[in-house]
């Protein structure tokens, strides 16, 4: 009986190391895939990692999402040539992951709930803003030129999160994630 419970554990944890795994390569290859550099701040991106962030943190809670996030973004990074984004993203991505996470998942929820799910995007937006402002301001030693990106990565979220919403109601509908 407890070869039985180790084997089943042991497989638990596979499928999930595979999961994350998977997740956070979904997070790095939309990233990739659709990126337009912005022309305002210190060129930032709208790319579809965001909002494959956002679902991977509503599909699958909040260690996944953090998980997805911070190494899939933080992948794209260090090898797109902004290398030294990469510990800036890799900290808030994975930080707005766990937020977005932890609030659609709260008291047994589970990313069933569309006005907590919003509520998590919308939450996790000024956290990231201000991550990003605070990586920015060490890396240009300026309170004054991190500003100029806040519109950036404000835009960026609005669009992860039009995306979000709609893909996860859909998902939300398939038997493996009821």
């Amino acid at each position: 009986m407890q070869k039985t419970q180790g084997y089943a554990a042991s497989r638990a944890k596979t499928f999930d190391l595979i999961l994350t795994s998977m997740l956070a390569s979904l997070v790095f290859v939309a990233t990739l895939l659709l990126n337009i550099k912005l022309p305002i701040g210190n060129g930032g991106l709208i790319h579809l990692g965001t909002a494959m962030l956002f679902i991977a943190s509503i599909l699958f809670g909040p260690k996944k999402g953090a998980l997805a996030g911070a190494i899939g973004m933080g992948l794209f990074d260090l090898i797109s040539g902004w290398t030294l984004w990469a510990p800036i993203t890799f900290l808030t991505r994975g930080l707005q992951g766990y937020i977005v996470g932890k609030i659609a998942w709260s008291n047994g929820r589970k990313g069933t709930s569309l006005k907590f799910n919003l509520l998590a995007m919308t939450v996790s937006v000024p956290i990231t803003i201000a991550g990003y402002y605070i990586g920015e301001r060490i890396l240009y030693n300026s309170w004054i030129i991190p500003l100029a990106s806040i519109p950036g990565d404000i835009v960026q979220c609005i669009v992860g999160i039009a995306i979000a919403i709609p893909v996860c109601a859909m998902l939300k509908k398939v038997q493996f994630f009821k």
